[in-house]
């Protein structure tokens, strides 16, 4: 990922919804070095962001809503999220939650494309997003994996101008030059139970290091550490509570 600052129609932040925020702040501290700081208010609902320093990296949160998943969701900026909402209905999507204010910090709404895959709209005030990008504990990467893979080009590109850098092995997503993200195509590898989703990866130093430490947190290695030729050396976990998630080697990302 190029991108080193959230920008418009870019990821710029990612969130856990979790049925055990602490164990969850346990883990993901030990696993990247996180410090995690709840917000007090009893409208906050235990939203707790995620520090490395002074930066703000990532959010954990209880679940609000009765049916949702334990899982990592992935935010992207856009200027106006009642526009951005519109489009995605018109586009063949759908809103899961409506634009809602929150606090002073932004506008906030979360949508699915129109093959089901979960992603969150962010029209940023206070807040922008991460305060890092793709250094060691922080967001790095940002993958859709999707049945529907044509399908997605013409939804993503035409709601947030993304560019499209093909291969006949994968694709990337792009914002000025900059590749933040790709696709997959979920196969028959992939039980039909999985529903489409956007996974979210973190850099790390060292990748099979980050692996082990997650197996000894309680977690579990879903890809074992991989070097892609030509690309970086990754790896996809799963959390104690099943939220699923990668990492790759910080520097490793072009």
């Amino acid at each position: 990922m190029k991108l080193d600052k959230p920008v418009t129609g870019g990821p710029c932040w990612t969130e856990l919804g979790t049925n055990d925020l602490e164990a969850a702040k346990r883990f993901y501290t030990e696993l990247f070095g996180w410090r995690p700081q709840t917000d007090p208010r009893q409208e906050a609902g235990g939203y707790t962001v995620a520090h490395l320093g002074d930066a703000a990296v990532a959010a954990l949160s209880p679940l609000y809503q009765e049916g949702q998943p334990v899982a990592w969701n992935v935010s992207f900026a856009v200027t106006d999220a009642d526009a951005a909402v519109a489009k995605v209905t018109a586009e063949g999507g759908a809103v899961l939650v409506s634009p809602m204010d929150i606090f002073d910090v932004g506008r906030f709404a979360v949508v699915v494309d129109p093959a089901g895959a979960a992603f969150q709209l962010w029209q940023p005030r206070a807040f922008a997003g991460a305060g890092l990008l793709n250094e060691p504990g922080a967001l790095g990467w940002v993958e859709l994996l999707t049945r529907a893979p044509e399908r997605a080009v013409v939804f993503y590109t035409g709601l947030f101008g993304w560019s499209v850098n093909a291969s006949e092995h994968y694709t990337q997503w792009g914002i000025d030059g900059a590749d933040f993200g790709g696709m997959v195509r979920m196969d028959e590898k992939f039980p039909p139970e999985v529903p489409p989703h956007w996974l979210p990866y973190f850099a790390v130093t060292d990748v099979d290091t980050t692996a082990a430490t997650a197996t000894e947190a309680g977690g579990t290695v879903l890809m074992e550490p991989t070097s892609v030729p030509g690309g970086p050396r990754i790896a996809v976990l799963r959390d104690p509570q099943g939220a699923v998630f990668g990492v790759y080697r910080a520097g490793d990302e072009g």
